[in-house]
């Protein structure tokens, strides 16, 4: 807490928001002693995408206007937030995220810092945007950007939210922070192996979600080349006087095809109910401003 600002240029108020997700330690009462305004706890561990989602709304409902996050960890440093609150200030964008410096943190390793790099190249491509550190969790919304979020996810909310307001076309930027030297090791993942496949599942879900027509047309086709390509084996061995005892890979062209043609229907199903969430999503969005906003008042 005494890194974190009392005062910025532009804020008539700072208040602090601690999410304590079943902690059983004294987290709640040094929170206090600490002047902590405003404490949103849970009764069990619930993971970090949760409490975030608890916590934008909580911070919804008490009326703030721009909304920052940051990590329990200490990794980020609290006067790095005037620069990450500035665009959202001047009016450049709605969601600020601070980039760190991946390649001069010392206590990342060199396979941390090469996932790092993919991850965020795989949201960018994902989210049709430009974040250049999409793991990062220091960050800034305005009120109507908050509002218009939607976390599925349970597991991180990170990679998520970039992906979903890419699709729904909210202004994002970053901008360059300072990091801290690591105090403990992270708590979201006990290995590299498990934030890999966990971050992928997340991506992919969140890709099928929000571009499903791409996705499945992607995957459609390349399950056509691939039974393309068997098709030109057997060919070739037919030609060859050898078409009899390749018959097999006749059927497995087929079969690649099926599944190809398969999967392009499926997404032109899943565009559709695309479409259906994006009403509701307009609907909660209009339900959830009117609901904050009394709150506010």
């Amino acid at each position: 807490m005494a890194d974190l600002p009392r005062e910025l240029e532009g804020i008539d108020c700072i208040e602090y928001l601690v999410i304590n997700d079943g902690s059983a330690d004294r987290t709640v009462e040094v929170a206090r002693e600490l002047g902590v305004h405003h404490i949103v706890g849970f009764k069990q561990n619930k993971g970090l995408a949760r409490g975030f989602a608890a916590g934008l709304d909580a911070c919804l409902r008490l009326g703030a206007d721009i909304i920052v996050n940051t990590d329990a960890d200490n990794q980020y440093r609290g006067a790095d937030i005037a620069c990450l609150i500035e665009p959202i200030l001047l009016g450049r964008a709605d969601i600020v995220i601070g980039e760190r410096p991946i390649d001069d943190t010392k206590h990342f390793s060199a396979s941390k810092k090469r996932f790092q790099r993919l991850g965020s190249f795989v949201v960018r491509v994902a989210s049709g945007t430009s974040i250049p550190d999409a793991p990062s969790g220091f960050r800034a919304y305005s009120r109507e950007a908050a509002m218009r979020l939607n976390i599925i996810n349970e597991y991180t909310y990170t990679l998520e939210t970039i992906i979903q307001a890419g699709h729904n076309k909210i202004s994002m930027t970053s901008v360059p922070i300072r990091t801290n030297d690591e105090l403990r090791d992270s708590r979201l993942f006990t290995s590299s192996a498990q934030y890999i496949k966990r971050s992928a599942i997340v991506i992919a879900r969140s890709f099928m979600m929000y571009r499903p027509l791409k996705f499945f047309t992607i995957a459609g086709l390349l399950f056509s080349l691939g039974g393309f390509a068997i098709f030109l084996r057997f060919l070739m061995n037919y030609l060859a006087g050898h078409g009899s005892g390749n018959i097999q890979s006749l059927l497995f062209s087929v079969l690649f095809f099926v599944l190809g043609f398969l999967c392009i229907v499926t997404g032109l199903q899943a565009d559709l109910v695309a479409a259906n969430r994006k009403i509701l999503e307009d609907i909660q969005y209009r339900i959830r401003k009117m609901d904050c906003d009394k709150d506010a008042l």
